[in-house]
């Protein structure tokens, strides 16, 4: 028998007494020193962030470690590692909302906040990747007297479109989805202040039946452009690679294999996130063992994905008999300067995901939060493996050279991780984690369908 979405069958008061109380209630001393401790710690890294990206920009990107012909380096790898977080929160809410899963339902507003803030993150390192982020506008198709149009035949313009296109959908459909939530805030806020600023972005929702017709139109309406984007975002950011002719990037593979491994990241990351902050505010009733169950399972699929990619990889380069796919495959990877990561990138996105074939691997929350730390940085791993590492070992060997990151570049990786949290902390402490109006409806259903079952079995 499968754990009940929701426990203790709560009454509309009680489920809005405990969601909308995460955002106002007066947390215990205990929590609140974690609390300054957590955020002291997310604001001083955001404060490393935003001085080196100053630094960078008065100086230029000859403070990071990029070379010749190691051209990209941490830049894209931290771009295309949060872009891959980033995709767990679109697919957990458009896709499973096509697909009517009941389950999505206490996860979703999570999962896109995390989405906005790790797309942010993302779109932080092609700017500054350009040398003179001030002319980043050019990669846009602006109305221009000149006709500097962007182009098109670079990867650049393919990225802004597609990582703006993302977000903007994301945003959308966050926003409106919180809509209802903001309108209840606004109602029951402790103070006068509270009720204004829930008032303002609440945008005059009255709650009336034609209110509600109107609001779920757009909300599928967003869904289903959401949707086709989990795809098409990684998609174009694999073929900036796909489309080199670098050994180890030209493949036809790498736009299912990135999709399918940005999915597996971002499910990690959701674990990593949804676990402790279940814990903290107490969701055991709304976010239950089945809803983690579910994740490790959909975690598991898609690891299942990226392994076989790997396979598919070493056979192609095997198959196609091209010495330097050969080479790079078989012996620069496992063996070159950067070996260490690649193993890394083997044990952690191959053998740590196997653990979820078993209930108990599933349903520890301790097993499944380090093996969600030990995804995410499995699949950064990887990130370098693919980038880094195939660049080190091109055609010539004249060529080859080996990659170091430098303070600069482990600064601006550790900012963006202070800068994600700060934000996140920012959300658990201003709005409701778990969409209310949802939950509310999601339990009126399960009343419904359990009174349907009662009284078919007394016919």
């Amino acid at each position: 028998m499968s754990e009940p979405i929701i426990l203790g069958s709560p009454t509309d008061a009680e489920l809005g007494d405990q969601l909308l109380g995460t955002a106002w209630r007066r947390p215990a001393l205990g929590e609140q020193r974690w609390w300054r401790v957590a955020f002291g710690i997310a604001g001083a890294l955001t404060l490393v962030l935003f001085s080196l990206i100053t630094y960078t920009v008065t100086t230029g990107i000859g403070l990071w470690g990029n070379n010749i012909p190691v051209a990209w380096a941490f830049g894209i790898i931290n771009f295309v590692w949060w872009i891959g977080i980033g995709h767990a929160g679109t697919f957990i809410s458009a896709i499973l909302y096509l697909f009517e899963q009941r389950w999505r339902t206490s996860i979703n507003r999570l999962a896109e906040a995390m989405t906005l803030f790790a797309v942010m993150q993302a779109a932080l390192y092609p700017v500054l990747h350009l040398g003179r982020p001030w002319f980043a506008y050019w990669l846009f198709p602006y109305p221009s007297q000149m006709e500097t149009w962007p182009q098109v035949k670079s990867a650049l313009p393919w990225d802004a479109a597609a990582v703006s296109t993302y977000f903007t959908v994301s945003l959308l459909f966050w926003y409106l989805g919180m809509i209802p939530d903001l309108a209840s805030m606004r109602d029951h806020a402790p103070t006068r202040r509270r009720r204004i600023i829930y008032g303002l972005f609440a945008l005059g929702w009255n709650g009336k039946a034609s209110t509600w017709r109107h609001y779920r139109a757009a909300y599928l309406v967003l869904a289903g452009l959401a949707t086709p984007l989990v795809l098409s975002v990684h998609s174009v950011v694999s073929s900036d690679f796909a489309t080199a002719l670098v050994p180890g990037w030209h493949s036809t593979i790498f736009p299912p294999y990135f999709v399918a491994g940005a999915i597996f990241s971002g499910f990690a990351m959701v674990l990593t996130l949804l676990i402790p902050v279940r814990a903290i505010f107490k969701l055991h009733n709304v976010v239950t063992q089945k809803h983690i169950e579910n994740c490790a399972k959909l975690t598991l699929v898609t690891g299942l994905i990226v392994a076989y990619g790997y396979i598919v990889e070493w056979f192609m380069a095997w198959y196609s008999g091209e010495r330097s796919e050969l080479y790079q495959a078989w012996i620069a990877r496992p063996t070159g300067p950067g070996a260490p990561l690649f193993w890394l990138a083997m044990i952690c996105n191959v053998l740590v995901p196997q653990l979820f074939w078993w209930k108990r691997g599933r349903t520890n929350v301790y097993l499944l939060f380090a093996a969600s730390l030990l995804i995410n940085l499995g699949m950064w791993s990887e990130r370098f493996m693919i980038i880094v590492q195939s660049l080190e070992r091109e055609y010539l060997p004249s060529m080859w050279a080996s990659y170091a990151p430098t303070w600069v570049d482990l600064g601006l990786f550790l900012g963006t991780l202070g800068f994600f949290s700060l934000l996140f902390l920012l959300f658990l402490r201003n709005l409701p984690v778990v969409a209310l109006s949802e939950m509310r409806e999601l339990r009126h259903d399960l009343e419904h369908d359990a009174e349907r079952k009662e009284a078919a079995a007394h016919v």
